[in-house]
Parts: structure tokens; C-alpha cells; sequence
């Protein structure tokens, strides 16, 4: 903060002319915060109006639960309701008192009335099942050549995990993204199947190409469309940053995953293609591709609320009205459409 000037050399008159100036100078700043101060903050930035992911935005309350109906009429079931009884139980066990409690009177059948049903649910204890192949070579006696027995189809030597257990690993691994390291003690937990992670990713990696071709087919019939739209976002891979890009039309996607944003990726991806209309938001990487570009009317839209939210009254509302009035698609297709055929993540393509 720097120290006042000495004023020991200024008459009363200019002492006087200084504090009028600094007053006027005060009356002026202060009304300047005053007119911040009336004016509403900026608003925070939300999945809605921002491109935060939805797991960074404020979660909504949580409706208050229901009350629990009482006991189903005809179910028998607990008092206070509960889980419905199942319509096609694997065994029924009936239990009938065979005396009465009281006076220790024997009780028939004619006595017995039914006075409560309910279930006990199960799961079976699961082991893994070991199937020995011992195969057989006969030795011609005649020409004295050797002949292997022919083995069943999905016993062949090799891999000792049958295709029900790489189809397992490949669903908890993919779709519930479980570590190889929890998948292991997945196994082992609930299973007693020992498996190590390099097993796993052995046997993930020997199951990658059967989806070959599926990619292959999605990215051919993506390198004829006429519209592409297209995207980019982060995504973590072994503790770097990498890119998730997503290249779709309204019958297939693909996702591409690379360590870099630059344009040489949608290069790679079309192969040489050009469609005839290329639809992303504004980063330049995704602009150049096809013979037109459409701006993603999503992600202005986007910055329309956010805009609102600030206290855009005039440009942004009207701007939003036009976006969601009218198309600006060429024949009226729509923006973002849905993917109604195959979808993909590609991992030929992930590097």
C-alpha cells in the first residue's frame, strides 16, 4: 500500500481543492459499488448450461417415499406388505401342526385351514465345473501313421476357461467396469474359480477380435453417410488424460478413444470421406470435414441458458425461441438424432 504524500507544503486553499476532488471521487466509487452490489451474481455452472458432467451438478431432493401398502388381498402374504409372492416357486413346503398345542389333541386333515404363505429366496452355491479331456492317438498297425481323436466343439486345447467365463469377464468388465484386480477376487469370491489378472487380460484380448467386424461394419456405414455429427470429451486411462471422441448418424455410433484432440483424429476415423454436412459445436478440430457445417444447436442452447440465467434478458430468449422454433438442418433433419442401429466403443481403436 503506498504511504501518503507529505501535504505540509500545500496552502489551506489547495488542502481545500484536494478534499473536494477525493469526495467527489468517493461519492463516485461508492455509487459504482452500490450498483454491483444491487446487480445478482453470476450464475454457478451447471450440466445444464455448461459443459460440466452430470455427476459434478447438485442433485436434487429426493422425493419422499411412499407408505408401504398393507397386506395384498388374497396374497397372504407378511403383514405391511412387501415383496410379491412368485407365481412359479421351485419347491413348496407345507408344515401342519400334528396336535394341538393346548390340550395335545390329535389334529386331521379336515382341521388343518391355511393361515400363511410366504418366500424364502435362495442362490444356489456356484463351483466351477472341471471337464478332463483325455485324448487318444490310435497307431495304425498297417501303415503305422498316428490318428487324434476328434474333440467336442469348445474343448479344443488351449485356454482352459470355457466361452460362458470369457463372456462373464467380458460383461462385469465392460458394462460394470470392474477392475481386473476386483474381477480376480470376483471369481475367486463367489465362484472358487481362481483367475489371475494376466489371465484375464489374456482372455479379453483373444476375445477382441470377434468384435472386429461388428466395428468394422459400423465405420463403413458411418464413411457413407451424408450427416456426421461428432464430439469430444475426456476420459482417464491408466492415469492419463486421454479423449473419448463419438462419431454418429441416425443409425450407428462409434466411439474413438486417442491421446490427442487434434484433427488428425476424424482424419483417421473417415478414412478420406467428406460428408456433405458436419455437425459439432465450435472447437476448431471439428470444423473443415464435410462440404457444410452445422453448428450443434445443443451446445448453444446450452450457453442460451446459461446466458439467461445471467440476467440476459433480450438476445439470449429470443435466440432460444429461434433454436427451439425452427430447424436449421437442411430437409429437416433433426440435431443429435438418436441412434437407432448398432452402437459400438470400438477397442481396435483405442489406444
Amino acid at each position: 500500500m503506498p504511504q501518503l504524500p507529505s501535504l505540509d507544503h500545500l496552502s489551506h486553499a489547495e488542502k481545500d481543492a484536494l478534499i473536494r476532488a477525493l469526495w467527489t471521487q468517493v461519492q463516485s466509487l461508492a455509487a459504482r459499488v452500490a450498483d454491483l452490489e444491487a446487480k445478482p451474481g453470476e450464475p454457478g455452472k451447471t450440466p445444464d448450461n455448461s459443459s460440466l458432467p452430470p455427476s459434478k451438478g447438485q442433485k436434487p431432493n429426493q422425493p419422499e417415499k411412499a407408505k408401504r401398502p398393507g397386506p395384498r388381498q388374497g396374497s397372504l402374504g407378511r403383514k405391511g406388505g412387501g415383496r410379491r409372492l412368485t407365481c412359479t416357486p421351485d419347491e413348496t413346503i407345507k408344515v401342519k401342526p400334528p396336535a394341538c398345542g393346548h390340550c395335545k389333541a390329535v389334529l386331521t386333515e379336515a382341521d388343518q385351514v391355511l393361515h400363511g404363505r410366504y418366500d424364502k429366496i435362495d442362490l444356489p452355491v456356484v463351483r466351477p465345473v472341471v471337464t478332463r479331456l483325455e485324448r487318444y492317438g490310435g497307431h495304425c498297425p498297417c501303415c503305422g501313421g498316428v490318428t487324434l481323436a476328434p474333440v467336442p466343439v469348445g474343448m479344443e486345447e488351449g485356454s482352459p476357461f470355457s466361452v460362458n467365463i470369457v463372456a462373464l469377464a467380458i460383461y462385469l468388465r465392460f458394462t460394470h467396469a470392474i477392475s481386473c484386480q476386483r474381477l480376480a477376487r470376483l471369481f475367486l469370491h463367489l465362484y472358487g474359480l481362481q483367475i489371475s489378472e494376466g489371465a484375464l487380460d489374456a482372455m479379453l484380448q483373444r476375445a477382441k477380435p470377434c468384435f472386429d467386424d461388428q466395428a468394422a461394419a459400423i465405420l463403413a456405414r458411418l464413411r457413407r453417410s451424408r450427416i456426421v455429427c461428432s464430439d469430444e470429451t475426456t476420459v482417464r486411462i491408466d492415469g492419463r488424460t486421454h479423449w473419448n471422441w463419438v462419431f454418429q448418424n441416425d443409425q450407428v455410433v462409434i466411439h474413438v478413444v486417442r491421446h490427442t484432440r487434434a484433427a488428425s483424429v476424424v482424419t483417421e476415423t473417415m478414412a478420406g470421406h467428406r460428408p456433405a454436412i458436419w455437425v459439432s459445436d465450435l472447437y476448431s478440430a471439428q470444423q473443415g470435414h464435410a462440404d457444410g457445417w452445422q453448428i450443434c444447436l445443443a451446445h448453444q442452447l446450452r450457453d442460451c441458458k446459461y446466458a439467461i440465467e445471467a440476467g440476459d434478458a433480450i438476445f439470449a430468449p429470443r435466440m432460444k425461441a429461434l433454436l427451439l422454433g425452427r430447424s436449421c438442418w437442411r430437409g429437416g433433419a433433426r440435431i443429435w438424432p438418436r441412434a437407432r442401429g448398432a452402437t459400438i466403443s470400438a477397442g481396435w481403436i483405442t489406444s
